[in-house]
């Protein structure tokens, strides 16, 4: 829905831009047409994450989602250079906009970018899909372009500055470039594996050794397959005379009720064991 609509709005923002000489609307079709290209690879990322894993591939295609998001985080990127770029042989040579064509073409363009906003929210996958907020941020970015352009043709309207043009379009990239930063930042943390925001380590580990017999945690690690796919691994060291099957059932119980954490793998070891030695004994087998 989002897609469909948002190539419809593209084509008469482009057109608009062109036929009233506004830099506002042409840097919101720009954007617009990096959310076209996002929305189909977002479409496509999805359809790959739903493909099962396979013997070479054991954890299926789910980067695939976190892979769609960072380019579209890239994507983002250049398109606010773009309209920098763009603002500045503005800001040298200012142009007369035909501003009457561009309010009605921009309250178009936000009206439609305002129900493709709620098409990918409706579902809530937004919140734990970075691909869904990927593409969600370009769509949002359109709505603020489009209410930017509105801004800057209402004060042309009723003043005749024409330097509003270039200053909204500046702001609209701004605006972008932020929204793609966090993107970034979000993606490059998956794929450099460091552990959820969500996770306190430092507790996940006193809370392990809380459990009576578990004399030493290491080797432990938490990362992000993708968003919301959570693993984590670890050695725990038990002293002698621990019931080891009882000991691993409560750390798994315990990793998923407080942390949330269900794909877990535990090696449990003897607590004399040197945890460097590189030789572990198979203590426990479920």
């Amino acid at each position: 829905m989002a897609l469909v609509v948002t190539s419809g709005i593209m084509v008469a923002e482009i057109v608009g831009g062109i036929v009233t000489n506004s830099l506002a609307l042409l840097s919101d079709a720009a954007h617009m047409f990096s959310d076209v290209a996002a929305l189909a690879l977002s479409l496509v990322a999805l359809w790959l994450t739903k493909r099962p894993a396979t013997m070479q591939r054991t954890f299926g295609y789910y980067r695939a989602e976190v892979l769609a998001a960072l380019l579209n985080g890239l994507t983002l990127t250049l398109v606010s250079l773009y309209i920098f770029w763009e603002a500045l042989h503005r800001f040298l040579q200012p142009q007369e906009v035909e501003t009457g064509w561009m309010l009605v073409v921009a309250g178009i363009g936000l009206t439609a970018n305002l129900f493709s906003a709620w098409a990918l929210m409706r579902g809530g996958d937004h919140h734990h899909n970075l691909n869904v907020r990927g593409a969600l941020l370009h769509v949002i970015g359109d709505a603020l372009g489009s209410v930017g352009a509105i801004l800057a043709g209402v004060i042309m309207m009723f003043t005749g500055w024409y330097y509003a043009d270039p200053i909204i379009s500046i702001l609209i990239g701004l605006l972008v470039l932020i929204s793609s930063w966090r993107l970034i930042k979000e993606t490059v943390t998956v794929l450099l594996e460091v552990a959820p925001a969500r996770v306190d380590m430092a507790r996940l580990r006193r809370s392990m050794l809380s459990v009576p017999g578990v004399k030493d945690v290491h080797d432990l690690h938490v990362w992000m397959i993708s968003s919301g796919f959570i693993c984590m691994s670890g050695h725990v060291a038990v002293t002698e005379g621990t019931d080891h099957y009882k000991t691993l059932c409560t750390l798994e119980r315990l990793l998923r009720e407080e942390f949330d954490l269900t794909h877990t793998t535990i090696q449990v070891e003897a607590a004399d064991m040197h945890p460097d030695s590189g030789i572990c004994t198979r203590i426990a087998e479920i």
